[in-house]
């Protein structure tokens, strides 16, 4: 058995006081939820609390507090002292607003904007902060309350930081790189091919939200020492377009962007190295590869001498990890492989002597690897059949490996600790539920943000070894007694196969398990994405409260494929989306009709982007549901991005029986169930195209639906009162055919 540290007496108080909070006073009992106290703009309850967020360690003793005033709409940047928890403002913001506004051009208004935005580029120190100012770069001394104009050119400038010794800025401008240098503000082009057709130092749509993560444009990496800047070009040009159109101002103006459907050619990527002070170019051979491969990672050694970047093939089947510096020839230090595919392992982690912590699910399992740098293997750090998901890092002078896993449970996550040679595996975090860690940079504490499915986020400062130090704030969300809420029930039920499937069951307030009830189930299904979790669910919870308080079952039930218990309980999924997943999920369902009390004819299901596709599959491969609500749908996955799709699928010219058979556009004729098809009009990653598709086939084939699109709302709605509006015409589509 892993020995776990023990709860304290005041954590232990702490919990029982959350879970009375979900079982109500007599008086509370009166009350039950409406859309309004969900959905609300104006109206709605706050059922998450108000902890704090982005906490960020500054140095052993203090953490970055950025404090929203979500009113408001503004932050205040806070330096916390952890044992104490005393507090006092990083800087003066009202002066640096006051700087701000004294600067030519800029007004009031905006200047409280960026004043009091909700993140900032800050140097190492954190004594200066980087700003963008009407297209050009300020940096703004925070002991001085002085700005200093870095750039006077035209263009906007992207994706700006500053060099590790805060020497000069880099950005991207017009699809070139740039670097200024902070004390003579000369300006100097790193690269000069930047084009629409030519990306500099910034990434694509594809290679940021399948790769790079969605959100994550900037494709540079200084070196440690600031001499040298890596950076990927992608090349557009035989990317086809997909264009978008905003339909509310009168003379739309179409969204063009480069968007490769499965099959189609990715961009051309290549890796080049330039001097920071200015220079050519050094542009790194992979001509190993061949044209058809991707560029997914990239670092540096410690010792600024190499750049370490990894490789896959197009379908992704192998990984290679790679060394270039200088004059050598290009090195390749791991080759991971699979049976299906290679998920992304993570950069190196590296540790004083020169070896590095390495991730990978080659076992089936994700776990730690240690590596001399010239990939020769020293140990496998962590084995079982449970995964080590986030290395934290290394206490090198203790022998600690800190990271996260789920050796106790694959719908939570706890805190890890074990020496450097695999011996004595610890479970630091003693309660169940989902923990999410940040060290410190001694590994003397850290900061754990933590939830259960019954109990709302509390984050609490804790030593090294798990015991807490300090409750930095239990989040009490007082709200929740006003309710009558049911409490969810986590379990586990068996497929046909015997495999383990983790599920959530949510009854009415006054069950009576003499009756037959409605079911609603909610998926999503995708690859490694669990719906089911021993976490706090928040607002989005409360719906499945309010559709458990009309009387309805909800069921969420992850298949196989979904259920975090390593990848190889994702590889049934490989090269036929959908048919494992929709076994599981009706294996899932005969289980819950076993018990006695559900009616078989009303078992509706909900998802949105995989989860849309796996609803609209399941009404086109399945005569289980009586309804289905369909999101932001996949109707065919040659519609869908070559880096995801091919993963999973192969590419059509490889697997094409497979594209067809597990696409429901082509099924539309075999609908059963009323569905009901939802997609933002000017969806960019699932593009709208996906359910007008289906909605035409399924006219050809005389199915009646409903569908429901939502102007100027991407992948997912998010505009407040459209918000309310998905949800009350979900719950009417709801209501009308699963409690008639």
């Amino acid at each position: 058995m892993i020995p776990t540290a023990r709860p304290t007496l005041r954590a232990l108080v702490v919990a029982i006081a959350a879970l009375a909070s979900l079982l109500p006073t007599a008086a509370a009992q009166q009350r039950t939820l409406t859309l309004d106290d969900i959905y609300d703009p104006d109206k709605k309850v706050d059922f998450e609390g108000n902890f704090p967020r982005g906490l960020a360690w500054i140095d052993d003793a203090h953490y970055l507090w950025p404090k929203t005033d979500a009113q408001a709409r503004t932050t205040e940047m806070l330096t916390v002292e952890a044992l104490t928890g005393k507090a006092e403002p990083l800087f003066d913001v009202a002066r640096v607003e006051a700087t701000l506004g004294t600067l030519e051009g800029v007004t009031p208004d905006e200047a409280k904007r960026i004043a009091r935005q909700r993140s900032f580029t800050f140097n190492g120190k954190r004594t200066a902060i980087l700003f963008t100012i009407r297209d050009d770069l300020y940096l703004y001394d925070l002991p001085t309350h002085r700005a200093a104009r870095l750039t006077h050119s035209p263009g906007q400038k992207e994706e700006a930081s500053l060099s590790p010794d805060d020497s000069r800025a880099a950005f991207v401008r017009g699809n070139n790189l740039y670097v200024v240098d902070v004390a003579t503000k000369r300006e100097r082009a790193l690269t000069s091919d930047g084009s629409p057709d030519v990306l500099n130092g910034k990434l694509d749509w594809v290679y940021q939200e399948e790769i790079y993560g969605r959100g994550t444009f900037r494709a540079y990496w200084w070196s440690p020492d600031s001499r040298r800047i890596a950076f990927l070009q992608l090349g557009e040009k035989a990317v086809p377009r997909y264009s978008i159109v905003d339909d509310i101002p009168y003379h739309p103006e179409p969204e063009v962007y480069p968007y490769p459907k499965a099959g189609d050619p990715n961009p051309a990527v290549r890796l080049g190295v330039v001097p920071s002070t200015g220079g050519a170019p050094r542009w790194i051979d992979t001509s190993r590869y061949g044209r058809e491969h991707l560029i997914c990672d990239v670092s540096w050694t410690p010792d600024s001498r190499h750049v370490v970047f990894q490789v896959q093939d197009r379908e992704q089947t192998w990984l290679d990890l790679d060394f270039a510096g200088g004059d050598e020839p290009l090195r390749t230090v791991i080759k991971e492989t699979s049976k299906a595919w290679v998920d992304d392992p993570g950069s190196p982690r590296w540790l004083k002597d020169g070896t590095f912590l390495w991730s990978s699910d080659r076992t089936g399992f994700r776990h730690i690897y240690h590596y001399r740098a010239d990939g020769t293997l020293i140990r496998q750090v962590t084995d079982g059949k449970w995964e080590a998901r986030t290395v934290h890092g290394v206490d090198e002078s203790a022998g600690w490996v800190y990271f996260s896993g789920t050796e106790r449970s694959p719908i939570g996550g706890d805190v890890y600790r074990v020496h450097l040679d695999g011996r004595g595996l610890q479970r630091l975090s003693a309660a169940g539920g989902t923990h999410n860690a940040s060290f410190n940079p001694s590994f003397s504490h850290y900061i754990d943000t933590w939830s259960d499915a019954t109990t709302p986020t509390q984050v609490r400062l804790h030593r090294a070894d798990g015991t807490e130090a300090r409750m930095i704030d239990d989040n009490p969300v007082k709200a929740l007694a006003d309710y009558r809420l049911s409490k969810p029930e986590l379990l586990q039920v068996k497929a046909r196969d015997g495999f383990v499937m983790e599920a959530l069951l949510l009854k009415p307030p006054d069950f009576d398990p003499a009756k037959k009830y409605p079911v609603y189930q909610q998926t999503y299904a995708g690859p490694h994405a669990q719906s089911v979790r021993d976490a706090w669910g928040g607002t989005n919870s409360m719906y499945n409260q309010l559709l458990a308080q009309k009387g309805i079952v909800v069921w969420i039930c992850d298949n196989r494929t979904a259920s975090g218990k390593g990848v190889e309980s994702t590889w049934p999924a490989y090269l036929r989306l959908g048919e494992t997943e929709l076994q599981d999920i009706e294996d899932g369902l005969a289980w819950l009709e076993s018990q006695g009390f559900v009616d078989a004819s009303r078992i509706g299901i909900n998802g949105w982007s995989y989860g849309g596709f796996m609803v609209s599959y399941a009404l086109t491969h399945s005569r289980t549901f009586a309804m289905g609500i369909a999101g932001g749908t996949v109707s065919d996955w040659r519609n869908y991005d070559t880096i995801y799709t091919e993963r999973y699928m192969r590419t059509p010219e490889h697997n094409p029986e497979g594209y067809r058979r597990t696409s429901p556009r082509w099924s539309a004729k075999d609908l059963h169930g009323e569905l009901l098809l939802m997609h933002g009009a000017i969806d960019d990653n699932v593009h709208p195209q996906n359910t007008m598709q289906l909605a035409h086939e399924l006219q050809k084939a005389a199915k009646p639906f409903r569908m429901m699109l939502y102007p100027k709302s991407r992948h997912g709605v998010s505009e407040p009162a459209l918000v309310k509006h998905l949800r009350a015409t979900m719950l009417e589509f709801t209501e009308r055919t699963l409690l008639r």
